[in-house]
């Protein structure tokens, strides 16, 4: 009835076949790699405000400072020394990035700014990170309507002021007029 197994058979060890598993692995590793996505992370660096500002001789002209006051309902652009070079309204669809990144164009253009690559954004607290990141960019990048591409296809872009440093806004006055004559002037 019951047959026995024989020793002979209880001692052969069985061995795994892993061919077809090896097959698929040296298939679907490489199909992995070449498909997967690869993040792009950029940084920028950005220059913080000193604890203890250094005091400045009288006699000497204090240099040119631009900033950037990030107001929840418009952009500031001052000269730290001078006072408000232009007061850039919110449009409708929220802030004028455009607005601005042309009117620092035109201050780029000038020549007491032209070789500075520094700019200060001073944000209200309630500034959204959105916001912040944008107007990193309008204020950094050149933004033009025709797009120039080089000879990789790839988008050419011009720079403004692409050392950043942050800080914190000043209360807004009510009386805050420009020192410069007509706003926008220079």
């Amino acid at each position: 009835m019951f047959r026995r197994k024989s020793k002979k058979l209880r001692e052969n060890n069985a061995e795994l076949n892993i061919t077809a598993f090896m097959n698929l692995m040296v298939v679907l590793v490489p199909f992995l790699l070449i498909t997967a996505v690869f993040s792009q992370i950029s940084i920028l660096n950005l220059n913080l405000p000193a604890g203890v500002s250094e005091d400045i001789p009288s006699e000497e002209k204090p240099p040119k400072a631009l900033e950037v006051v990030i107001r929840k309902d418009k952009f500031d652009v001052m000269e730290r020394n001078s006072g408000l070079l232009k007061r850039i309204i919110n449009t409708e669809n929220g802030y004028d990035f455009q607005g601005l990144n042309t009117f620092l164009q035109t201050v780029k253009a000038h020549p007491e700014f032209n070789i500075d690559t520094s700019v200060t954004l001073l944000m209200e607290m309630d500034t959204s990170y959105d916001t912040l990141v944008q107007t990193m960019d309008a204020v950094r990048l050149i933004v033009r309507e025709e797009r120039e591409l080089d000879e990789k296809g790839n988008l050419i872009q011009g720079e403004l002021f692409p050392n950043i440093s942050m800080g914190d806004a000043p209360p807004e006055t009510d009386n805050s007029q420009t020192q410069l004559g007509t706003e926008g002037s220079l």
